[in-house]
């Protein structure tokens, strides 16, 4: 067998730094996530990709799901034997679960990070039960809108500009060619002190997350630009038009046909 090639996220393989960070997470951070991952049968088996530390694991265990969890990270899997033995070390590639084998299945801030996203989608999309839901949340790398730009792909008059001509770019694309159609890549940015998504390698947006859930089997129910919770007037405006995939972040429910 082949050694496995190096990839940018060895670095947070062994890193315990990070596992505290990430145990540091508010709650609100990962609330609407969890209720959307959360499935509708009582006791019904649900997958966390790139589980972290395992909050969102510990609370629906809690609630007498069967939850299940992945992460890259040694540290961050020790953390989650505090409460279970269901979250498992895996290589960031091949999930290792049969076919249609779960519930629900979601990942929270981490397509941007893979190597792979199409193929990240594509066993999400595997290991989900028809009639299932696959849940993906990440950063709006290509907003044209809004403000909180902590990206430098984000801020600014021209970066904005290049963005939406980018999504129309994308949407075209799709349209026209849906078969040579890509994620764009990102060099990772390397400073000190390190700030959110640094290290992200995917331009993650919802126009994109929704057409590979689509092209890997599933019908979209749900894409919005609010990954946590909001006052629901608000949230309804922010989501009411096309404009949602100019703004904050990418949210995007699918269901597996």
């Amino acid at each position: 067998m082949n050694p496995r090639s190096p990839s940018h996220l060895d670095h947070v393989r062994n890193d315990d730094a990070y596992a505290d960070i990430l145990a540091g997470w508010d709650a609100a951070f990962y609330a609407k996530f969890t209720d959307t991952l959360r499935p509708s049968t009582p006791g019904g088996r649900l997958l966390d990709i790139g589980c972290g530390v395992g909050q969102v694991v510990a609370t629906l265990t809690r609630e007498g799901f069967e939850a299940h969890g992945v992460d890259v990270a040694a540290p961050n899997i020790d953390r989650t034997r505090a409460f279970t033995d269901r979250c498992l070390l895996y290589d960031g590639r091949q999930l290792p679960y049969p076919d249609n084998h779960f519930d629900t299945v979601g990942a929270l801030n981490v397509v941007e990070h893979v190597e792979d996203p199409e193929d990240f989608i594509r066993e999400a999309v595997r290991v989900c039960k028809p009639g299932g839901r696959v849940v993906l949340s990440s950063p709006n790398f290509l907003r044209f809108l809004g403000f909180r730009d902590y990206h430098p792909r984000m801020r600014g008059i021209g970066n904005k500009w290049r963005n939406l001509h980018a999504l129309l770019d994308r949407r075209s694309r799709m349209q026209s060619r849906p078969g040579e159609h890509r994620f764009e890549r990102m060099t990772p940015i390397i400073k000190e002190p390190f700030t959110p998504d640094d290290d992200a390698i995917v331009c993650t947006n919802a126009l994109d997350i929704a057409f590979f859930l689509e092209r890997s089997g599933c019908r979209i129910e749900r894409v919005e630009c609010t990954d946590r919770y909001v006052p629901a007037a608000l949230g309804w405006l922010l989501n009411l038009t096309p404009l949602k995939y100019g703004l904050f972040n990418a949210f995007v429910v699918g269901r597996k046909r």
